[in-house]
């Protein structure tokens, strides 16, 4: 649907599959340098802080490497009750946090980095969606952190693979609860004309 526009490089600045899936469904072509970047959360830090100054981070590192192109940096967490949910540390984590979310809303926070040395550009935004999480037995909880499916995603489920028969419902983008708001980086890069239609057309 998309395309680069002429001489326009694209470097994503993460190793999330998820990510790399959603920016390519468009037709945009990029490569790939992934960040080394401490992901602690700062006390007293919100997620919505959080998540603006880790997709700054990771975009910063990366675009000291290639300070020509555009570098797109990303980072997701999940909120529930203010409380800041990364990832697992083992299956018991995994199944304490899936026994907080079931039968519950929470919220998911995206944070998104546009950064162009060249052209100095830095762009920091965030992105809130809800999502509902049906009542769950202990056993649907067993059974689905045998699959290993949570044991790498932030709050313990992942709402684009099997994680998806927990989720009664989504309120906001459902692309930044995978990862990454597309619809909102896609504007972005049509915005400094980054990317245009395949047609040619710049929108």
């Amino acid at each position: 649907m998309f395309k680069n526009s002429y001489g326009q490089r694209i470097v994503l600045g993460s190793s999330s599959p998820r990510r790399r899936e959603l920016l390519a469904g468009c037709g945009i072509e990029f490569e790939i340098l992934s960040p080394d970047v401490d992901e602690q959360v700062i006390a007293g830090e919100l997620a919505q802080q959080l998540v603006e100054r880790l997709a700054a981070e990771k975009g910063s590192v990366v675009a000291a490497q290639a300070p020509e192109a555009w570098v797109l940096a990303a980072d997701t967490v999940v909120v529930l009750d203010n409380k800041i949910l990364g990832k697992p540390v083992d299956e018991a984590d995994a199944a304490q946090m899936l026994t907080m979310l079931q039968g519950r809303s929470h919220h998911v926070w995206g944070g998104v980095a546009l950064i162009n040395h060249t052209r100095d550009v830095k762009h920091i935004s965030s992105y809130c969606s809800e999502v509902s999480i049906k009542n769950l037995t202990d056993i649907e909880i067993a059974a689905y952190i045998k699959t290993k499916e949570p044991m790498d995603k932030a709050g313990s489920y992942a709402i684009q693979g099997i994680g998806a028969a927990l989720v009664t419902e989504v309120h906001g983008s459902y692309s930044n609860v995978v990862g990454l708001n597309i619809a909102a980086v896609l504007d972005l890069l049509k915005q400094h004309q980054v990317i245009s239609l395949a047609n040619g057309v710049v929108q």
